[in-house]
């Protein structure tokens, strides 16, 4: 179980701190979904899970220890917002061994398959692939590390309603051996298949119940009355 007590972040150069008392439970192969607007600490949160940034305050614990940003390196994979933007092979091949050179073609295999490409050919370049096909290459590249916990910073932003449709699917699966945790400013495509839901505003979190982030049908108004 991923577990945070108090945790908190202030940098010397900023007035307040960015996050304050952050406190959650995240239980294997379970999908956590933190909610909340642009600049309300939800990326800074995740940049600390993924052991880029060093929390200020309080503790992370895993499986029941306490762990390090060195050792939150190793146990969290991150997917960044466009991830795309990030890719730097020159096809999937070299993208998916980009720091593992000796990776074997059946572990390729293994982690193009998890994400639904195996039909894809190696040579074909990452930036002549669909929206969707790139948010699933940049999962593979995380996948091929064998994180304990898959990070994603707005997962469906900018993909139009299919795409988010068949990626929103691929993480309901994944969840089944993965543990998911993800930020987003809209709940609405994720929270379906969400175990645990969060709203994060100026830094600080509350755990809420999914249904207050079930979007509303419209008030039906019937004009013949």
């Amino acid at each position: 179980m991923l577990s945070l007590k108090n945790v908190g972040y202030h940098p010397a150069a900023t007035p307040t701190p960015i996050i304050t008392n952050i406190n959650l439970n995240l239980e294997p192969q379970k999908l956590g979904l933190i909610v909340g607007k642009s600049g309300s600490g939800k990326t800074t949160l995740l940049e600390i899970l993924a052991g880029l940034a060093e929390n200020t305050s309080g503790k992370i614990i895993w499986q029941g220890e306490e762990i390090t940003s060195i050792e939150l390196q190793q146990l969290s994979g991150l997917v960044f917002q466009f991830p795309e933007r990030h890719f730097c092979g020159s096809n999937i091949l070299e993208e998916l061994r980009l720091g593992h050179p000796e990776l074997s073609a059946i572990k390729v295999k293994e982690a193009l398959t998890e994400v639904g490409l195996e039909n894809i050919s190696y040579e074909t370049p990452p930036h002549a692939l669909s929206g969707g096909q790139q948010r699933r290459l940049s999962l593979a590249v995380q996948l091929i590390r064998q994180p304990n916990i898959l990070l994603l910073d707005e997962p469906t932003a900018g993909l139009d309603w299919l795409m988010r449709d068949q990626l929103v699917n691929l993480l309901a699966k994944l969840k089944q051996h993965w543990t998911l945790l993800i930020v987003t400013h809209d709940a609405s495509d994720l929270i379906s298949i969400a175990d645990y839901c969060w709203r994060i505003e100026a830094g600080k979190i509350e755990s809420v119940a999914p249904s207050d982030f079930t979007v509303k049908p419209p008030l039906e108004i019937n004009w013949h009355q």
